[in-house]
């Protein structure tokens, strides 16, 4: 983060300032709202929340080596004295304006191409992809884990320095007007969709309110920047009518459809899952060949996608082929692959969930399950759990789901937790029988279940959304057969 003064601070949030002699010579160069990340020097960002209030950890941040407090209220420490604090109406608003005032000032001083990523399903591993294809080229700075929205994106910018080069940025959306408020933060020089999918459709209420929040991107990006969308989401390709900016396709079904287009040609997934396929540059005529180290087709996306940023922030197309062949996963709970040395084979993608995520995760599971290219054919186990947000659709597309599994062929799944009930129980009107799908309550009655149930050899799925627990269970079930 660079460096400000409570004084800078207070201007830039139009706070009031406590228990501050000298304004000017009390300066942070960190900032979180975490206590537990505090050292000296920090700015703890006092965050209300839904289960806690960060105003309670105020005296734990400043003795941790918290140099100044962002508060929405005056506090005081044991003795009565004032905490050394900017005293603002709203921290979360003041963290979007302190975001806002610091990009600008390293926009100031360094060429640096800020890049915005939306969509219903595939932004972190897009983002950790395109992280990876242009640190070579610069500094650069890409959110930690899922950090999002109105708190994740500004905690993004508070760590970069005035040298940053590339600023990757995730958009996510809780209600119609958070990714254009975001937008307008940030300010992206390229902005890219990814998908519109079903997550969240509860709180949007549809697939078309989705793709409506989505394509608030579209429409804040400069004509002098880029506009990167997958030609493969007829939502996503009907968003090119309202950009302003020049558009680069990404598709790994309608190969050279475009000139401004990246492709995905033959593609096929080998013994282990990873995509391989042959990347085509229309624009330059240029073909590579790419095996990813990511497992599964539907990454295939998130990989031409990074790709076209990447070309658009100004990085040749061999310089990305030779990055991406290969590249693995970063963040967490995203198809992490897991060997035990008892020969059970783990994958964990229970960070995030939607029906079709889900499905290409069942895909993938079934495709690497079967025998081929002198691979014997292994169990395939799902363990199953929640589609969360999902609102009034939420029975039928689990029951959807059940009716999938039957139709891939799955050998064994665990559905978990009552949210998912109606998933065993499309599995059961498809046909399944005896005991191939059975149903637990709770995770923990899952573990019990898998303990007895895993033999060596099995491909064990782990796919939910993140509040159904199934990611931590994953990683119990990991550990307990050892690791190769």
């Amino acid at each position: 983060m660079i460096e400000l003064s409570a004084h800078e601070i207070a201007q830039i949030t139009a706070g009031t300032l406590r228990g501050i002699a000298e304004a000017s010579a009390v300066t942070v160069t960190h900032a979180d709202t975490d206590s537990r990340a505090m050292r000296p020097g920090a700015l703890f960002i006092a965050k209300p929340g839904e289960t806690t209030d960060g105003h309670r950890f105020i005296d734990d941040a400043l003795e941790a080596g918290a140099a100044l407090v962002l508060a929405e209220r005056a506090t005081v420490d044991a003795a009565g004295a004032p905490h050394p604090a900017v005293i603002v109406e709203d921290v979360v608003e003041s963290m979007g304006r302190l975001a806002a005032a610091i990009l600008d000032r390293i926009r100031a001083h360094s060429p640096t191409t800020v890049i915005g990523i939306t969509g219903s399903a595939g932004k972190t591993t897009t983002k950790d992809l395109l992280k990876s294809l242009l640190e070579p080229e610069g500094p650069t700075v890409a959110p930690q884990g899922s950090y999002n929205g109105e708190v994740g994106v500004p905690l993004t910018i508070f760590t970069a320095e005035l040298d940053t080069r590339y600023l990757v940025v995730e958009m996510g959306a809780d209600a119609p007007g958070n990714i254009r408020d975001l937008a307008r933060m940030v300010r992206p020089d390229i902005g890219a969709v990814l998908m519109v999918g079903s997550a969240h459709a509860g709180k949007f209420g549809g697939a078309d309110k989705i793709a409506a929040v989505k394509q608030e991107l579209v429409e804040e990006i400069p004509a002098s920047g880029h506009v990167v969308l997958n030609r493969d989401d007829s939502q996503v390709s009907g968003m090119a009518q309202l950009a302003q900016a020049p558009i680069t396709w990404f598709s790994s079904t309608q190969p050279g459809a475009h000139p401004d287009q990246l492709s995905a040609q033959e593609l096929s997934l080998d013994s282990e899952g990873h995509p391989r396929f042959t990347l085509s540059f229309t624009e330059t005529r240029e073909e590579f060949p790419i095996v990813s180290g990511l497992t599964g087709a539907h990454h295939v996306s998130n990989l031409l996608a990074a790709a076209a940023c990447a070309l658009r922030a100004g990085i040749a197309p061999e310089r990305i082929a030779a990055r991406l062949d290969g590249l693995g996963p970063i963040s967490r709970w995203r198809m992490e692959r897991t060997e035990r040395a008892d020969g059970v084979t783990l994958i964990n993608d229970a960070y995030n969930a939607n029906p079709e995520s889900m499905r290409e995760a069942l895909r993938t599971l079934a495709m690497i399950s079967r025998p081929g290219e002198g691979r014997p054919a292994r169990r395939s186990v799902a363990v199953l759990g929640a589609m969360l947000e999902l609102g009034d659709v939420s029975i039928p597309k689990h029951t959807q789901l059940g009716e999938t599994v039957v139709r891939l062929n799955i050998d064994k799944t665990l559905v978990v937790g009552d949210e998912a009930y109606s998933l065993y129980r499309g599995a059961i009107a498809e046909g399944s029988w005896g005991s191939e799908v059975h149903w637990v309550a709770t995770v923990e009655e899952a573990e019990a279940y898998l303990d007895q149930e895993l033999a060596p050899g099995d491909i064990v799925l782990f796919k939910s959304s993140n509040g159904a627990g199934l990611r931590l269970l994953g990683d119990r079930i990991a550990a307990k057969g050892g690791t190769q």
